[in-house]
């Protein structure tokens, strides 16, 4: 949404509709495309949205919401490698960067279970748990790094995974 946002031309019709349909957000938050979920909900259910976009906008506006519906959701769809494909050359005829973010799922696309989107209480319990714990070292100020040792300590936590990199701890034999 982000990378969407800041894409679009400043004095186009699409851009001033956000302007009116979200007057309490300042035009700098506009401008960064900073956006909260229920902000991005309504975007996608409002169909004046999509009425105020030119074409290269609004194809790029509904692959996106082709992904979030079909891949973002609690299930992914068969085609979900084409949907990114097709978002992501349609953000790119637009003009779009392509974030971090958007490279990283990209490049992981078949890393992503087939029920990406649902989880358990308990699933979500233990996530807040965890990132309890892991604040404090953070002070409980929420950035990049945090989520990535998270990630990180997710990935060390699979003790069947097969690490590339070895020890080279030197181990001492007794002679006996």
């Amino acid at each position: 949404m982000k990378q969407f946002v800041k894409a679009l031309n400043r004095d186009g019709f699409c851009f001033d509709y956000l302007i009116r349909k979200f007057p309490g957000i300042s035009t700098e938050k506009l401008k960064a495309g900073i956006f909260d979920d229920p902000q991005i909900r309504q975007l996608i259910k409002d169909p004046q949205f999509t009425a105020s976009m030119n074409e290269i906008e609004s194809n790029a506006w509904c692959s996106f919401v082709q992904v979030v519906q079909n891949f973002l959701g609690n299930y992914k769809a068969k085609n979900y490698i084409e949907l990114m494909e097709n978002m992501l050359s349609n953000f790119n005829i637009l003009g779009c960067n392509m974030s971090i973010k958007v490279h990283y799922l990209y490049s992981h696309l078949d890393r992503f279970l087939e029920n990406l989107g649902d989880l358990s209480k308990e699933q979500g319990d233990r996530f807040y748990q965890d990132i309890k714990t892991m604040e404090d070292p953070y002070q409980g100020r929420w950035g990049t790094h945090i989520m990535a040792d998270y990630c990180w300590s997710l990935q060390r936590d699979c003790p069947n995974n097969y690490h590339t990199r070895k020890s080279y701890k030197r181990k001492f034999l007794n002679d006996m």
